[in-house]
């Protein structure tokens, strides 16, 4: 007891002393207002002396105040989004303590939008192409992290897998103050920050970092989440650690350390578990300075404890840091390695359709996979005119794979054959890139020299041992014995390819509000690729099979030049860009093996609009409209002339002859809302059309060889005659009522795809019959949150889903599948530390070719303890009726699949976990501050 209030006694002092220090030394107050003499709350403010700086923010009242300042001259820098930057430096006169500052007068930006903020209803601000959320006054349990936040965001859905979407459209990225975090891995940040640090939460249609520097909106946007941590918590640290240990031998064990220190930031994670829950994201690289154009690409990624596909075994470990060394020289970047085992179970059943063919099969599956990404940004403002950012990035996959697979095919309800295939993987991917871009301002009116470059360069070795059964029933005798054939495969694929590209981007202002920009694109896409492959049959004797045995090497490239011209207009209500470009394409290249050679010598010729509309009706309420086009090459499998086969019964043929794709979007966006009553509106509207289409000509027929090998499926490849389409729609509204109490939403989409193939069962065809398979999904759904405290919340609601496809071709019969979703969400705290949550849905399927209607139920129980909760014991139950599972159908041209797989079942499971969080100026003790931290095992 001596002991304890000695240490309290010293904390007194110390207390004490940090009190005197803070009051001799000297004081900055200020405020801030815009043109109108409105207060601006929440700007950041800077108090920059030497190499000593002090942040904070702007009250609601628009005051900053700085204590303890030791320098006699200084310089105050604000920022605030919808504003232009202000500087100004200052000096103490002499013998006072205390510098009052006459109000700044900020400069708002002429294209955004303004705020409008209503006590009790969420913080909504429209600006151009940003939404962004402000979250003081959403109703968050402590505790609670980034994707609890994005729940309860009017437009922003999470689904159980832990994917984002807002305003109908998948967020791709997520960025923290402006800047990628782990590579804009979005799950990595949602469902690991802690909520309590945010600020403002950020929708962003971002056009790339061109866009960006110059303003000028050109192409396809992405869409980013932005999360802006308050600046109060730009200088201390957050933990958080986690065990559990259930039923089925489930476990899990996660940590998390953030410390921020005004100009540095450093994030470790680490993770394991066998819950399905990755903690990286290892299917892309990060977006680099120039956003790559063609070629393969995109971001893929598992749920979240229980969502992805199967049953994953999971390590993973990760460093991000982040550090500005000055206002001009900036550097960030990350480091990620992790460790997947994942066993998957599915059943598939495909209708080939004209072909009155069925295949049914049941494949179990387990794949390994071993990743390490790094990536670096370095921003340097060189001048005040001059802007440089490279990233390097490198990464590295090692793969390995075991699949066993058995299926059956049918001609109408015949049994053709039954075929039983083992397949052993193996494979490394290397990759290496760098980006840059340099911005140039020449003078203070617009005129403006933009420079972006990229180099992209990966290789692939892949080695495959397969084993095929081939089962083969008799034509006659439907009661005779199957005859069994046997082959077993070895094959190497060696695949390097490489992309390339730059832009030369130079704006001349014509007017205050016109200016004329002119651009120069260069990109291409090389690739070089190697296939061998030898065939055995069971006694280990070379099978003499062209189809078999062969080793091509296949080496083309896709070459795009575009040379534009634009006039962009900016007005206060009014912006628009109107302009044409040309693109000429190049694709050639050579296909050959040891006796046998073709040539791919295609050149075509592209007239783009470019075209880009906004109008702003008022403060809350905006519409877009933006065009695109992009041309996109054959794949390596569609452009190469031979006879290529796993195994004798599927073949694939591709097309010298094809031409690129070219494909025209446009976009629309409306945004609207009445924030004084808490409503808000988002619509959407893209609308696509693709000439030169690539699409699949498939045959089904009855070998008749000596070797009788049974159904054959062979797949060719064809540049569609007719102009292919597709339109897509969403919309979601919302209402707030009695302080957001009590939440409406309805959101919905309408799309509709036109899917073209040639179908044949003849085996000599040259081309087959076409069918159009137009498709419609339909979707409707709503959902109504009580959310009168944090303490509370409950969440019902229904979601009904149609997939119709109509077939053009004779004998294809229409085919539909519905599906009805009800479903409740809720907690409640049933004494202020002792926790009640559940998430109850039931599915309701139609129509689909394998049944499963599956109850889920998850739910918890936690009890929180010692100083400010910092220590949570939760026994949860996953799936208790056991009921998960995962079906789905994807319609393409020439057929129909519906597919279920396994996923995590039910299980139990006790966790305790243990937070702490330390700030500048605040105890982490205070119950305002509980830490979130590591996701929680969805529920």
């Amino acid at each position: 007891m001596k002991q304890l209030i000695k240490g309290l006694m010293v904390v007194c002092l110390l207390c004490t002393y940090w009190a005197v220090q803070a009051q001799t030394g000297r004081v900055v107050q200020g405020m801030l207002r815009d043109n109108e003499s409105r207060m601006v709350s929440g700007a950041s403010v800077k108090l920059i002396a030497g190499k000593d700086t002090l942040g904070t923010s702007s009250s609601a009242a628009g005051i900053f105040i700085f204590n303890n300042v030791k320098a006699e001259s200084f310089k105050i820098k604000v920022s605030s989004i919808a504003f232009e930057a202000f500087e100004k430096e200052f000096t103490f006169p002499n013998g006072q303590d205390k510098l009052i500052i006459p109000s700044f007068e900020l400069k708002g930006i002429a294209n955004m939008l303004e705020e409008v903020v209503v006590s009790g209803v969420l913080s909504v601000q429209v600006k151009g192409d940003t939404v962004e959320y402000g979250t003081k006054d959403l109703k968050l349990r402590e505790g609670a992290v980034a994707e609890d936040a994005l729940k309860k965001l009017q437009g922003v859905e999470v689904d159980k897998d832990g994917n984002v979407t807002a305003q109908g459209e998948a967020v791709t990225r997520v960025r923290i103050n402006g800047k990628d975090f782990f590579g804009g891995d979005v799950k990595t940040a949602t469902q690991n920050l802690p909520a309590n640090i945010i600020q403002k939460l950020q929708i962003v249609d971002d056009y790339g970092d061109m866009a960006n520097l110059t303003g000028n909106r050109t192409g396809d946007s992405e869409k980013v989440l932005n999360i802006q941590i308050d600046p109060k918590y730009n200088k201390g640290f957050m933990t958080t650690l986690r065990v559990g240990y259930g039923t089925e031998d489930r476990y899990q064990a996660t940590g998390m350390v953030m410390a921020l220190n005004n100009k540095t930031q450093v994030s470790v994670l680490g993770n394991l578990n066998n819950m399905n829950a990755p903690l990286f994201d290892f299917s892309a690289m990060g977006g680099g300075a120039r956003r790559r154009i063609g070629g393969a690409g995109g971001r893929g990624g598992g749920g979240m404890f229980g969502g992805s596909e199967g049953l994953t075994k999971t390590g993973s470990i990760g460093l991000n840091v982040r550090h500005d060394f000055s206002d001009k020289l900036k550097l960030y970047g990350s480091y990620s390695y992790g460790h997947d085992n994942n066993t998957t179970l599915s059943t598939r059943r495909r209708e080939n359709l004209g072909l009155n063919q069925l295949d049914s099969s049941h494949t179990d599956n387990n794949s390994i996979r071993a990743s390490h990404r790094f990536e670096a940004n370095l921003e340097w403002n060189i001048t005040d005119k001059d802007y440089l950012k490279l990233t390097p990035q490198f990464g590295f996959d090692d793969n390995s794979g075991t699949t066993f697979d058995n299926r059956s095919i049918y001609f109408g309800n015949v049994l053709s054959n039954i075929q039983n295939q083992q397949t052993f993987s193996k494979s490394n991917t290397p990759r290496y890139n760098i980006s840059g871009l340099y911005n140039r301002k020449l003078n203070d009116k617009g005129r403006n020299v933009f420079l972006n470059f990229n180099y992209d360069n990966s290789a692939t070795d892949s080695d495959y041992q397969r084993v095929l059964d081939n089962l083969v029933a008799s034509e006659t005798n439907p009661n005779a014995s199957l005859d069994s054939i046997y082959e077993k495969t070895l094959q190497e694929v060696r695949n390097k390819n490489w992309n390339a590209g730059g832009t030369l981007s130079y704006t001349e202002p014509l007017t205050d509000k016109g200016r004329l920009e002119v651009t120069y694109d260069l990109n291409v896409n090389d690739y070089d690729n190697k296939n061998k492959q030898n065939g055995y049959d069971r006694l280990g004797q070379p099978i003499q099979s062209d189809l078999l045995n062969y080793d091509y090497r296949y080496d083309y490239s896709f070459t795009t030049h575009r040379v534009g011209a634009s006039y962009i207009y900016s007005g206060e209500k009014l912006s628009y860009t109107l302009g044409a470009a040309v693109q000429p394409t190049i694709l050639n290249g050579e296909a050959f093996s040891t006796n046998q050679s073709a040539l791919i010598d295609r050149k075509n010729f592209n007239i783009i609009p470019i075209a880009r509309f906004e109008y702003k009706f008022s403060r809350q309420k905006n519409i877009t409209i933006n065009y695109s086009g992009r041309a996109s090459e054959p794949g390596v499998t569609q452009i190469l002339p031979y006879e290529v086969s796993t195994n004798r019964t599927s073949i694939t043929i591709g097309n010298p002859e094809l031409n690129p794709e070219f494909r025209h979007q446009v976009q629309l966006r409306y945004r609207s809302g009445d924030f004084q009553k808490g409503d808000t509106f988002f619509a959407m509207l893209n609308s696509n059309l693709t000439t030169n289409k690539i699409v699949n000509f498939s045959k089904s027929y009855r070998d008749d060889s000596p070797s009788n090998l049974g159904a054959i499926q062979e797949t060719r490849f064809l540049n569609s005659d007719d102009n292919v389409y597709g339109v897509n729609s969403f919309y979601n509204y919302g209402k707030s009522i009695k302080e957001k109490t009590y939440n409406l939403m309805f959101m919905g989409s309408i799309n509709y795809n036109k899917n073209i193939s040639y179908i044949s069962t003849d085996k000599n065809a040259l081309e087959g019959n076409k069918n159009v398979a137009n498709n419609w999904v339909f979707m409707q759904g709503f959902a109504f949150r009580y959310n009168p405290s944090e303490n509370l919340e409950i969440n019902p609601g229904v979601r009904y889903s149609y997939n119709y496809t109509k077939n053009t071709l004779s004998g294809n019969s229409n085919r539909a599948v519905s599906g009805w979703t009800p479903n409740i969400i809720g907690s409640v705290n049933i004494t202020p530390t002792t926790i009640y949550g559940a998430d109850v849905s039931k599915t309701f399927n139609k129509g689909y070719g394998v049944t499963a209607n599956p109850f889920i139920i998850n739910t918890y129980i936690e009890q929180r303890f010692l100083a400010g909760q910092r220590a949570t014991i939760r026994l949860q139950a996953f799936d208790l009726l056991n009921q998960q599972t995962n079906i789905s159908r994807t319609i393409s041209g020439d057929n129909i699949t519906d597919s279920q797989t396994n996923r995590l079942g039910r299980y139990f499971m006790l966790t305790f976990t243990f937070k702490l969080q330390k700030f500048s100026g605040i105890n982490p003790f205070q119950e305002e501050s509980g830490p979130g931290g590591m996701r929680r095992p969805r529920m």
